[in-house]
């Protein structure tokens, strides 16, 4: 039998470190200098002309940042396995 459901902990997990790496790459491309040109270059992709300045690299607010992000990115996993197994995955039986 094919146990289609999803451990609510992993699915948490892989959110997580999702997002916590893609606000590590944006961190890096503000401390290298490089965020306000990709984020120029991808308003420009989508017909919009940029409406905001990147800051200064602060390294608090980025830690705050990925801490952030990756706490979100845990809780979102989680309720997304816990409506998967209730939806996709239902008790066997049925």
């Amino acid at each position: 039998m094919n146990d289609r459901r999803i451990s609510p902990h992993r699915l948490a997990l892989v959110f997580a470190a999702a997002l916590a790496c893609w606000h590590i790459a944006w961190s890096l491309l503000v401390l290298l200098g490089l965020a306000q040109d990709f984020i120029n270059f991808v308003f420009w992709l989508q017909f919009i002309t940029p409406p905001y300045q990147v800051g200064a690299f602060v390294l608090g607010r980025a830690v705050g940042l990925i801490i952030v992000a990756a706490a979100l990115g845990y809780v979102f996993g989680g309720l997304l396995s816990v409506i998967w197994n209730r939806v996709a995955a239902p008790a066997s039986g049925m």
